[in-house]
């Protein structure tokens, strides 16, 4: 039987420390005001204790969390407001650069039809596909590449989302990024990091804003 894009796999969500996963959605709630049901409904399905095995005490504390080779898995809650800025619907597909463990691009495609995953390290590469067909999201795709080029063979992308901070936006991306498309990337470098968020309009016009100050890891040069 075939999924609807964009609904959840069954085999997805697991009995297996759901009341943690619950105490997150609710700090997630206080910390960002987040409403909207699909998204949260997402964390509470995607066992983020199967992507970071090295910490499993601390997986549903909302908090980055190292997940080897000077990565880390994001800060629950920052995923949470770069999952709202992107406005996602069960239609689109999505661009994610720099998958890391591959628990965003989980959550991702809990709200999205497809999802493109780019990871520049192969270990980092190999063992989010692992967990991820363990967990059947047979619609994230995790590709080893360089994110900075984004994945044309599969362009043009309703979304993309960044989950590391270059110092701008890599062109390739915003080549890539579909009429009405949004991008949401940290810009930045150690000394401060902005969530910036693109819009593309029906005719290719590109705008920027910044919403939030974060810290993410740099997006690793190619």
């Amino acid at each position: 039987m075939e999924t609807e894009p964009g609904r959840p796999h069954a085999e997805r969500s697991e009995p297996e420390r759901a009341d943690e996963r619950a105490d997150l959605v609710r700090e997630i709630v206080r910390q960002t005001g987040i409403t909207d049901e699909a998204i949260l409904a997402a964390f509470s399905r995607i066992p983020r204790h199967r992507f970071v095995p090295e910490q499993p005490r601390q997986a549903y504390a909302d908090r980055a969390l190292p997940i080897g080779h000077e990565q880390t898995i994001s800060q629950p809650s920052m995923i949470a407001l770069m999952l709202a800025e992107l406005d996602l619907r069960p239609e689109h597909r999505v661009l994610e650069v720099g998958a890391g463990s591959g628990y965003a691009a989980a959550l991702l495609g809990e709200l999205a039809r497809e999802v493109i995953a780019i990871e520049i390290l192969n270990e980092l590469a190999v063992r989010a596909r692992s967990t991820l067909a363990e967990l059947h999201a047979d619609n994230v795709t995790v590709i080893e590449g360089n994110g900075r080029e984004g994945y044309a063979p599969r362009a043009p992308y309703d979304r993309i989302l960044v989950s590391a901070a270059p110092e701008e936006i890599p062109k390739a991306l915003l080549e890539e990024l579909a009429p009405s498309g949004k991008i949401v990337v940290p810009i930045g470098d150690e000394l401060g990091q902005d969530l910036v968020i693109g819009e593309k309009t029906a005719d290719g016009e590109l705008s920027f804003r910044n919403t939030v100050p974060c810290i993410f890891v740099p997006l690793i040069p190619s």
